[in-house]
């Protein structure tokens, strides 16, 4: 499943669209994407793992879910979920979630909750955490509604930078050590997309897919950790258990 920082460079990658009328629709989504025909895309906007293609009065909501691509002035041979066709190019979606939804985009997402977001809001995020004590933390991390755009890579990252096992309940984190993994969510999306855009992602991994731990040369634990049960990785030696 694409995290934040992928869906932040899809964005960039379609800003050309922008201001741009639609001239075909075709795909085999369910919702009536023949409403974007003729139709001018006023804003290329991303929510955590949302994609949003933002018209006058309503917008489309593409959830790349768990194997969701998409391609840009080029096809594949599989039908697209979704395609759009402008006088200069056009973008392909598949294997995606696709919903219209109406009125103001604003109105609808919680901006402050997207970890990517200029107008990321830590401290609402910590408050969050506070209303969940007994919540395992590798839970809290993916929780959309507090890290937006955090996914499964980011978690383990995080969680190894800042020594904290994955199955450490949120409430008995200690106060500095909750900061640090609050503002490393953000930071390490960050690194994830400079990492991304240099095709360079996977050599700065420390945490996830990794065998041994690198700072204690000792074995990492695979494990499906919390009610989300997603993989974890991590160190028994370094990552620090609170229960």
């Amino acid at each position: 499943m694409p995290e934040g920082p992928s869906i932040v460079i899809l964005k960039e990658e379609v800003q050309q669209f922008t201001g741009k009328k639609i001239l075909d629709v075709s795909g085999n989504s369910t919702v009536d994407i023949q409403r974007l025909k003729n139709k001018t895309i006023q804003e290329f906007k991303t929510w955590g793992k949302h994609f949003l293609i933002c018209f006058e009065g309503f917008t489309v909501k593409i959830h790349m879910l768990m194997f969701g691509t998409y391609r840009v002035n080029e096809r594949k041979q599989t039908q697209p979920r979704l395609s759009m066709v402008f006088s200069d190019g056009e973008i392909n979606f598949y294997t995606c979630s696709i919903k219209i939804l109406e009125g103001d985009i604003n109105a609808i997402y919680d901006w402050s909750e997207d970890v990517m977001n200029d107008n990321w809001d830590s401290k609402k995020a910590k408050q969050s955490l506070e209303n969940q004590p007994y919540e395992m933390i590798c839970d809290a991390l993916l929780d959309q509604n507090i890290f937006a755009g955090v996914g499964n890579i980011i978690k383990n990252e995080v969680l190894y930078r800042c020594k904290i096992h994955p199955e450490s309940l949120v409430g008995k984190i200690p106060f500095d050590d909750m900061n640090a993994i609050i503002t490393e969510c953000s930071v390490y999306s960050f690194e994830f997309l400079y990492w991304k855009k240099k095709h360079e992602l996977k050599k700065h991994w420390e945490a996830y897919t990794k065998t041994v731990c690198l700072r204690c040369n000792l074995p990492m634990i695979r494990k499906h950790t919390g009610h989300r049960n997603r993989r974890s990785f991590f160190c028994t030696n370094c990552q620090k258990l609170h229960t």
